[in-house]
């Protein structure tokens, strides 16, 4: 008897794993779930901007005594929807992706708040394609968010995110993509973008007539380069730049200042049976919503400027075992931030992960650290600090 229930309930449990499989939706289209379950247990000594855990990125506190505290954090975990739909006439295809993290705070404050984040919409676009060109509605990523650092830690908030070097956002628009014609192991590339602006000097950015957040649409455009070698090496480059202005004075204000935010990134990669390096480099000015500037926004009619720029060397073993280093840096012009009176000057990021990595599992150990050069305006206007804060997080990473 016990034998006959325990088999019924394997096939009842295997029944309805096949069953699982098979996702109905309303139209013609087929739909895939995908994404990955990230788990971090992590130690650190100091709190960190944006925050502990997954997503800290520069030391934002200078704790003396008692300074280690331990955590665990699995917001890097995500789920993605992807509609691959029917064609249309004259061989255009439609498709969309719809993505969820769960980075948007905690459920509450309340005694289980930590154990309960909630889940944000990362993504939402529609996709209209046909042969080499590419036309997506909806909210994307933009031009200007290029390499990625490999990292099991940091990936929704990855290394250097707005701390040291690595810009980008996701915003609603409308994007264009372009692959050029070639016969030969190099292609070319076009990625183009019109997009909404944001902004948050003090406002709240959810409001699309507060301060900063009208004006002209964000503008960026980006050259790639893909090149295949005949050993298996594969060579990439891009170049971007960003164009937007917005009106500090916000709708129905007589007062009018507009505030021009430009950028240009140059983006290298190359990868061969195992080894990467690739990084980025960018400069520009009021492009906080871009992550730039440290992540800071200028409330005046003055200009924020800034570079920054990182890089990452590994090397993946045939046996599964990979290193990887990084470094990453970001400076704001000093007279800029003393004018506008900003906190964070000068960030230097360190990294260093051994992994393991075998099938959709991996694993790996990593030792974060950030040396923070920070403008106290306290006595003279140009008085400096420093804030050093080290994390350890051991990482698991399951894609499905």
């Amino acid at each position: 008897m016990r034998k006959t229930l325990a088999l019924s309930l394997i096939l009842l449990f295997s029944a309805s794993l096949l069953l699982a499989q098979n996702v109905n939706t309303g139209g013609k289209e087929n739909l895939i779930f995908k994404g990955f379950i990230s788990t971090t247990l992590f130690g650190q000594d100091q709190s960190f901007g944006f925050g502990n855990g997954q997503d800290a990125e520069w030391a934002a506190t200078n704790n003396t005594q008692n300074k280690w505290f331990m955590g665990g954090d699995i917001r890097n975990s995500r789920i993605t929807m992807i509609f691959n739909g029917p064609k249309l006439e004259n061989d255009w295809v439609l498709g969309g992706v719809l993505e969820f993290d769960a980075f948007n705070d905690y459920a509450n404050e309340g005694a289980f708040g930590q154990q309960v984040p909630t889940p944000r919409v990362r993504l939402g676009y529609v996709d209209i394609k046909h042969d080499n060109l590419l036309l997506r509605i909806g909210q994307a990523w933009d031009p200007l968010f290029g390499n990625v650092p490999v990292s099991l830690s940091h990936i929704a908030f990855p290394l250097g995110y707005g701390s040291a070097g690595d810009v980008g956002w996701r915003f609603p628009g409308i994007f264009f993509y372009y692959k050029f014609e070639s016969n030969s192991p190099t292609h070319f590339g076009l990625d183009a973008a019109v997009m909404e602006n944001s902004w948050a000097n003090g406002n709240d950015n959810t409001n699309f007539t507060t301060p900063g957040n009208a004006g002209t649409p964000q503008f960026e455009l980006r050259l790639n380069l893909e090149s295949k070698f005949s050993d298996g090496g594969i060579f990439k480059a891009y170049v971007a730049g960003h164009y937007d202005q917005v009106k500090l004075g916000g709708i129905g204000n007589a007062t009018t200042i507009n505030l021009t935010g430009t950028a240009g990134e140059l983006g290298l990669s190359f990868s061969s049976h195992g080894f990467l390096i690739h990084g980025n480099l960018y400069s520009g000015k009021n492009v906080g919503q871009q992550f730039g500037q440290l992540t800071q926004f200028s409330e005046a009619n003055h200009d924020l400027a800034s570079t920054g720029g990182w890089a990452q060397i590994g090397y993946a073993f045939e046996s599964g075992w990979g290193i990887y280093g990084f470094y990453g840096t970001e400076s704001v012009n000093k007279d800029d931030a003393i004018v506008l009176q900003m906190p964070r000057e000068k960030n230097n990021l360190f990294d260093l992960m051994v992994r393991y990595e075998t099938g959709p599992f991996a694993f790996g150990l990593e030792y974060l650290h950030s040396n923070l050069t920070y403008l106290t305006y306290e006595g003279t206007a140009d008085a400096e600090g420093t804030q050093n804060g080290s994390q350890i997080a051991l990482s698991t990473l399951y894609h499905f």
